[in-house]
């Protein structure tokens, strides 16, 4: 129906701060179309993987359009392994929230599923980060205090399995 206008070279660095700008804004559907306008021109641009990442987990729980799917396809394309792990963290803490914030039967399970997988990421990234960087020891700690603070548990087959290994 349309062809997208490419976005030149020389503005992806201007068009990464409005990306970041609009996520502050809480306008995170207008990032995530600057973020795609970067990878159009150029696919490897780590800054606009993670701000495109950030984006629609910004969106679980808002919009239809932001899929949980679209966001984990975006984790093999960063370079960094404690990138790769820490944002696989992020993605599943984000879902766990949007999940505790719509609430329902059963979705308490869920919530802590979700937590505790971010929690297995975010050690994995805590056991290669860099010097100083206790980025992911933070997330770590803030899913373990919203499960504790809203009394979350695995569902009781899961803690039967959990015993067996």
């Amino acid at each position: 129906m349309f062809e997208l206008k490419p976005l030149s070279v020389g503005a992806i660095p201007a068009a990464l701060e409005k990306a970041m700008r609009y996520r502050l804004l809480n306008e995170p559907g207008e990032a995530e179309s600057i973020c795609r306008d970067v990878l159009r021109t150029d696919p490897d641009n780590q800054q606009a993987l993670v701000t495109l990442l950030l984006a629609l987990t910004d969106q679980f729980g808002k919009s239809h359009g932001a899929g949980l799917g679209q966001a984990k396809e975006l984790v093999p394309r960063l370079h960094d392994k404690h990138d790769q792990a820490y944002y696989s963290g992020i993605i599943l803490e984000r879902r766990g929230k949007a999940l505790l914030q719509q609430g329902g039967h059963g979705s308490g399970f869920e919530v802590y599923g979700c937590l505790r997988e971010a929690m297995t990421w975010f050690e994995e990234a805590e056991a290669m980060r860099p010097a100083g960087n206790d980025s992911a020891l933070l997330r770590w700690n803030a899913c373990a205090r919203i499960i504790m603070r809203h009394k979350l548990a695995a569902r009781p087959e899961e803690k039967v399995e959990m015993q067996l290994e």
